[in-house]
C-alpha cells in the first residue's frame, strides 16, 4: 500500500481503467476475501520509469481495495543479479511512496518447493529431461506456421527422468548438458507451448543461496508458482507476457495448485530514451553516463538525482492510464507533469547562468538597497525575501543585444526594461574586449520607479532578472538535457545503433551567479531560477555552503516544434 494516498473502499471505486474495472467486479462479487497484487522485478539492474507504471498500478490497486501488494524479487538468473540491485529497487519503491510491509519475497525462497513441483510434473508425465541444448532444440521447435517435431528424449520413462533430474540437482553434469522440459504440444501455434524449458544447469553463485543450487528454474516456470504460493489474486503483467499466459495457465493447472488470474497491460515506452535494461547497462559499462543514477538516465535513481519528485511520477502514471495498446509517450508529458507541480511548490530565486556586468551609471556608488521579492506567486503562504541591490549587477548575456530587432524586449541602446523587483532602467551603451565580446553594459535608472512601476504610467515591454555583483554567490550548475537527440533512438528508423543518437549536449556545466541567500541552499532543495527553469540541489555532491545545482527541466520545452525544436 502507499503511504501517501488514502485507500478507497472497494464499493466506492471509480470506473477507472479496464484492470480496475475487473478488480472492482471481483470485489463486488465477493470472489476474493482480499485483493493481492505483486510487483516482481528481476534484480538485474536499476528500475526505470517504465517500472514506475507497474509499481503505481500494482500498489495502487491494492491500496484502493484495502488489499496488499507484495514486493517480490524474481531472482532466478544469478549470473546477472546482485544485492546492489536489490537494495536499489527497495529504495526506489519506497521513494515512490509505497510500502510492502511484511510482504517481501524472493523466488529463491521457493526453490525447494519449485523443485518438488517439477518432480510432480515428471511423475504425472508432463515433463521430461532433454539432452538437446537450446541451440540444438531450435530446429525441433519449428515456426508458428509449421508444427515442430518431438525431441528424441521426449518419451523417456518416468524413473529415468526422475533419476536424471536428481543428478542434475546433485551437480553430476556440466552446464547445458541437460534441460528439464514441459511435455505439452509440439504442434501448437504458440511456440511457448512447444515443450518449453523449465530448468537448466547453471553453475553460478547466487546472491542469496550461494552455491547451494546448480540448477535454476526459468522465469516462465517460476513466475506462476510464486503467484500461486503467495495467493496473488490478480497477476498484472505487461503486454509482452500475453503470449506466455497459456503456459502460465497450463503449468498451474498441471501442478494442481491455486491459480491466480494473469492480466496484461501495455508497457510504458518513452520518447528520447531507451527502456531496455541491457542497453541501460551498456551505457553504464561503456561510461557513456556516470552510473545508473546519472540524471540523464530514465532510471528512477537518475530521475531522483535529477530532481524529479515522487508525486510528479505518480501523477504522470495516472495521466497516461492503463490500456492494452502499445505506443510511445512523449517525454514532454513527463516534463510537463513535473513543471505543473514545481510551479506550485518551488520557491522563485534569481540566478544568472551566463553573466555580463550591468553598471547603473547614475546610481550612487556607495548606496545599497534591499528589494523585496515574492517567493512564489502561486503560493500565498510562501512569503517574501530581501535581495540587496547596488550600482553593479550581473544580468544574462542574452538579455542584451547591441543591434536588436524591433520585437526584442530586453536591453538594447535607447530602450527601457524593468529590473525584476527593482527599477526601470534605460540602456545607454556597452563596453567590449579586444575580441569584440561585450563585458559591460551601461544604463541609467529612474529613481521614481522603485518596485518596477512607473508613476507616469508609461509601459515597459520587458522584465529581466539580475543579481548583485558584490554579493552574488557562485555555484556550479549542471545543465542536463535529454540523453538522445531523436525521439526513437531504439527503433532503427533513424539508422545506426542507439548509441549513434546520443545527444552530445546532454550535459553542460557552467558557473552561475546567484542571489546571496542561495549560499545556504540545502541538498534536496528545489527552486525555480526565474526565466531559466527548475533546479535541484544535488544530494551527493553538495556540501553546506557550497551547493551544486542540477537543472531538472527548462521552463518551456525547447524540443517542441513551437519552440523551434532541438533536432
Amino acid at each position: 500500500m502507499t503511504s501517501t494516498e488514502k485507500p478507497e473502499a472497494a464499493g466506492d471505486l471509480p470506473a477507472g481503467d479496464f484492470i480496475r474495472q475487473i478488480v472492482a467486479a471481483d470485489c463486488q462479487s465477493g470472489k476474493h476475501p482480499e485483493i493481492r497484487t505483486r510487483f516482481p522485478p528481476e534484480p538485474n539492474g536499476y528500475l526505470h520509469i517504465g517500472h514506475a507504471k507497474s509499481i503505481c498500478l500494482n500498489f495502487g490497486v491494492a491500496a484502493e481495495t484495502g488489499g496488499r501488494c507484495h514486493l517480490r524479487f524474481d531472482d532466478t538468473n544469478p549470473e546477472r543479479e546482485s544485492e546492489e540491485y536489490v537494495r536499489a529497487i527497495k529504495d526506489d519503491v519506497r521513494w515512490l511512496g509505497f510500502d510492502w510491509g511484511d510482504h517481501l519475497y524472493y523466488a529463491s525462497d521457493y526453490f525447494e518447493r519449485m523443485y518438488q513441483c517439477a518432480t510432480k510434473l515428471i511423475r504425472d508425465g508432463n515433463a521430461y529431461v532433454c539432452d538437446l541444448t537450446p541451440e540444438q532444440f531450435k530446429p525441433y521447435r519449428g515456426v508458428p506456421t509449421r508444427p515442430g517435431k518431438e525431441s528424441p528424449h521426449r518419451h523417456r520413462g518416468m524413473e529415468e527422468n526422475l533419476d536424471l533430474f536428481q543428478r542434475m540437482r546433485d551437480g553430476e553434469f556440466p552446464d547445458g548438458a541437460y534441460v528439464l522440459r514441459a511435455k505439452i504440444d509440439m504442434a501448437s501455434p504458440n511456440l511457448h507451448l512447444r515443450d518449453p524449458a523449465l530448468y537448466r544447469i547453471k553453475r553460478a553463485h547466487h546472491h542469496r543461496t550461494g552455491d547451494r543450487w546448480c540448477i535454476y528454474p526459468t522465469y516462465d516456470f517460476a513466475h506462476g508458482l510464486e503467484d500461486s504460493f503467495e495467493g496473488i489474486t490478480h497477476s498484472l503483467c505487461t503486454l509482452e507476457f500475453e503470449v506466455h499466459r497459456p503456459l502460465y495457465d497450463w503449468l498451474l493447472d498441471a501442478m494442481e495448485v491455486y491459480h491466480p488470474r494473469q492480466i496484461e497491460f501495455s508497457r510504458l515506452n518513452l520518447s528520447y530514451t531507451v527502456m531496455s535494461k541491457r542497453k541501460l547497462l551498456q551505457l553504464v559499462e561503456e561510461d557513456r553516463v556516470t552510473g545508473w543514477d546519472d540524471p540523464r538516465m530514465p532510471t528512477l535513481a537518475g530521475l531522483r538525482r535529477r530532481g524529479y519528485t515522487p508525486a510528479s511520477i505518480r501523477h504522470f502514471c495516472r495521466r497516461i492510464g492503463v490500456t492494452k495498446f502499445d505506443g510511445i509517450t512523449d517525454m514532454a508529458l513527463l516534463e510537463h507533469t513535473l513543471r505543473d507541480e514545481l510551479n506550485r511548490t518551488a520557491p522563485r530565486v534569481m540566478a544568472v547562468l551566463d553573466p555580463v556586468k550591468l553598471v547603473i551609471d547614475n546610481y550612487p556608488e556607495e548606496q545599497q538597497e534591499s528589494m523585496t521579492a515574492i517567493n512564489n506567486p502561486e503560493d500565498p503562504d510562501a512569503g517574501t525575501r530581501a535581495i540587496p541591490f547596488a550600482r553593479e549587477l550581473y544580468i544574462e548575456r542574452d538579455d542584451f543585444m547591441e543591434a536588436a530587432p524591433s520585437k526584442f524586449r530586453r536591453l538594447t541602446p535607447g530602450r527601457e526594461v524593468r529590473l525584476r523587483y527593482a527599477y526601470i532602467v534605460e540602456c545607454t551603451g556597452c563596453e567590449k574586449d579586444a575580441d569584440g565580446l561585450v563585458h559591460t553594459v551601461h544604463c541609467r535608472y529612474d529613481p521614481a520607479t522603485r518596485g518596477g512601476t512607473a508613476p507616469d504610467g508609461r509601459k515597459v515591454r520587458g522584465t529581466i532578472h539580475w543579481v548583485p555583483a558584490s554579493e552574488a554567490v557562485t555555484a556550479p550548475v549542471r545543465l542536463y538535457d535529454r540523453l538522445f537527440k531523436c525521439p526513437n533512438p531504439d527503433d532503427g528508423s533513424e539508422g545506426g545503433s542507439f548509441l549513434d543518437h546520443l545527444n552530445p549536449h546532454s550535459l553542460e556545466t557552467v558557473t552561475a551567479y546567484m542571489e546571496p541567500g542561495l549560499r545556504n541552499a540545502a541538498a534536496g532543495d528545489r527552486y525555480q531560477f526565474e526565466r531559466r527553469g527548475y533546479f535541484f540541489v544535488d544530494p551527493l555532491d553538495s556540501r553546506p555552503g557550497t551547493p551544486v545545482f542540477n537543472r531538472i527541466v527548462p521552463l518551456r520545452d525547447p524540443w517542441s516544434a513551437k519552440e523551434g525544436g532541438r533536432r
